[in-house]
């Protein structure tokens, strides 16, 4: 079972998934006139301009820095540590400048995402506002065929982040627990689970409360780190761009093996790991920027970009800096390319921070900012699926996807097993293709909510 899952996500990710996600980002860039050069600015003046930590409850849905904050407790998890320690490690520093790549073009998917969200979005009965891919999905296919591809996609969801999702979550939370602090793995399981219950059952503004204060604090806390090692080895910053630059577009002089390959892998490696890395066009976010209380899509749609920005080119990149400016420079271990043996994508970053903060100290501080980023990905990953539980089974549905979820968050702090990461990656990847296919066929209802100038 698990060879074939490995099979069919290597499969997935080295040709469906970055073909499509970059085909979808190029097309959109294309179609938008380079709406992420254009309202990034303004993006980020509604975002910081209405910047408030105490947005309090709304009457339905979130406020828009709530939903914000949401989307990027989604795409800041453990991705951002892990997954670019192991783009670098895999592909060389010069992973780093094609996640940058794929980040731009990312950003006018994800406003295209928030934008379709918006306008597709419903009231339901009770008064709450109801969105997602599936009802863009359904607006875009009509008939059966629609239906068909959004209740694929809702299971997909489900599945990759409902249940296995933040089961792998947990799981780096209880080993960075048990690690660091020696706590066991049970009690850290019971505590997460109370903790994230208590969120769970008070609803989409219980979980906005906790957001809009937990993402900020944690960016800001990871962000000061990361620069006083900075500030520590800013002699090295400039050959740490060089090597970004440079491992690029020459990959094998690091990682080995022919240009071919070597371009190949470095490539692939920040495609893929940066993909994972924002969601773009993984139909993740578009449920949280769909409770967004806007005057009209395009403001949600100029925010949803920032939410790329931050993960991508502030958290992400500055990790990646630290990590280079660290151990790949003259003095670090990796500056011949050769890893030695004991170093690997779970500690790299433990290994970078440890070498200013002292080898306990960097360990602690990454496994603390690991708990954050994990804990607060667990909390939107919940709601996304919920939001497809509701979907397809209605109010009856969401108890039992909670009690189910509650489960699995306490199954991931005591053990790990591949074949979960595997199939987690699988409906990951699954739920981009009905996701992608909507958002080609809508390219004008994106179109026609852009200002004109």
């Amino acid at each position: 079972m698990l060879e074939l899952v490995q099979s069919i996500n290597s499969y997935l990710s080295d040709y469906v998934l970055v073909i499509l996600l970059l085909s979808v980002g190029i097309w959109y860039t294309v179609r938008t006139g380079f709406v992420q050069l254009h309202y990034l600015k303004e993006g980020l003046v509604k975002t910081f301009g209405e910047l408030s930590l105490c947005g309090g409850s709304q009457k339905a849905g979130m406020s828009s820095f709530q939903a914000l904050a949401t989307a990027i407790a989604a795409q800041v998890g453990t991705g951002n540590i892990v997954g670019a320690s192991g783009a670098i490690l895999t592909g060389g520093p010069g992973a780093i400048f094609w996640m940058w790549v794929i980040a731009f073009f990312g950003m006018a998917t994800i406003y295209a995402e928030a934008v379709l969200a918006q306008t597709t979005r419903r009231l339901g009965a009770d008064g709450q506002i109801h969105g997602g891919p599936v009802y863009y999905i359904t607006e875009a296919f009509k008939g059966g065929f629609g239906k068909t591809l959004a209740n694929f996609f809702a299971v997909a969801i489900i599945l990759a982040l409902g249940f296995f999702g933040c089961m792998v979550q947990s799981n780096s939370i209880g080993v960075t627990c048990s690690t660091a602090f020696g706590v066991p793995a049970w009690a850290v399981g019971i505590g997460l689970v109370i903790v994230c219950g208590a969120i769970f059952i008070g609803g989409v503004s219980r979980l906005a409360s906790v957001v809009e204060k937990v993402v900020p604090i944690m960016a800001a806390v990871f962000l000061l780190g990361g620069l006083i090692v900075l500030i520590c080895r800013a002699s090295y910053i400039p050959d740490t761009f060089y090597m970004i630059i440079y491992y690029a577009f020459n990959p094998e002089a690091i990682i080995g093996g022919g240009f071919g390959h070597a371009l190949k892998t470095a490539i692939s490696q920040g495609a893929k790991r940066g993909l994972f890395s924002n969601e773009a066009g993984m139909g993740s976010t578009p449920h949280a920027h769909a409770l967004a209380q806007v005057a009209k899509p395009h403001d949600q749609g100029v925010v949803a970009m920032v939410g790329v920005f931050i993960d991508t080119f502030i958290v992400l990149t500055l990790n990646a800096l630290v990590i280079i400016s660290t151990l790949y420079t003259s003095d670090g271990v990796l500056a011949n390319g050769v890893i030695p043996e004991g170093l690997g994508k779970t500690n790299l970053a433990q290994t970078a921070f440890g070498t200013v903060f002292g080898s306990d100290f960097g360990a602690m501080f990454v496994a603390v900012c690991l708990f954050f980023f994990a804990f607060s990905t667990i909390l939107s990953w919940n709601l996304f699926g919920k939001i497809n539980v509701r979907y397809l089974f209605g109010e009856k549905g969401v108890m039992v996807y909670t009690i189910i979820a509650l489960c699995f968050i306490f199954a991931g702090t005591m053990t790990s097993s591949d074949l979960v990461w595997e199939l987690s990656d699988m409906f990951n990847q699954l739920m981009v293709i009905p996701n992608a296919m909507a958002l080609f066929a809508l390219t004008m209802a994106v179109k026609s909510v852009i200002p004109k100038k």
